[in-house]
């Protein structure tokens, strides 16, 4: 009687599949296009992208309330200390942060270097609101794990920018790069 070893499912398309969790992810950090930037006129008639007056207003309130209670000494310092004073400086640099790791998700470009901001900016909002329970660490976790795996597994060479430039332009800089 002969015994036939079990078939080992293998997995069906994973690069596509990990295309799809890189641009879910791109689309989650690219709504700050809508929620965090508008347009402002420089001299009157130069359109200039920075964080709209609602994010100016509404993130030193933010911080304030994730400040109070955070039981991460450093952290709840630096919240106090360095960004509500600088709140203006954080809002510009959040908004445009997070607006470049959509972008670059979304788009499959510079994938690693979109990804590890995204992992830098993550990891600071879940150091805010870690202790305000198991939903917000629930999320930042998932959204961490997330951003790791499209990291390493370098998801932006599928439907995506980097796998464009590194099939079509092989000798150029930002295909030998290893920032997609």
């Amino acid at each position: 009687m002969d015994v036939q070893p079990l078939a080992v499912p293998t997995m069906r398309s994973p690069e596509r599949w990990l295309a799809v969790l890189r641009i879910a992810v791109g689309l989650w950090f690219l709504k700050a296009l809508v929620t965090k930037l508008s347009v402002t006129l420089l001299w009157g008639f130069l359109p200039l992208p920075t964080a709209s007056e609602r994010w100016l207003h509404v993130l030193p309130i933010l911080v304030g309330k994730y400040g109070e209670g955070n039981p991460v000494g450093f952290f709840r310092d630096f919240m106090q200390n360095t960004v509500i004073p600088h709140s203006q400086v954080f809002a510009q640099l959040t908004a445009f942060g997070e607006v470049a790791v959509g972008l670059g998700l979304t788009c499959g470009f510079l994938t690693a270097l979109a990804a590890g901001l995204g992992l830098f900016l993550v990891a600071n909002y879940g150091l805010a609101v870690q202790w305000q329970g198991s939903a917000q660490q629930g999320f930042h976790y998932m959204l961490i794990v997330s951003l790791v795996v499209i990291l390493s597994a370098r998801a932006g060479r599928y439907w995506g920018l980097d796998g464009w430039l590194r099939l079509r332009r092989p000798g150029s800089l930002l295909a030998r790069l290893p920032l997609g």
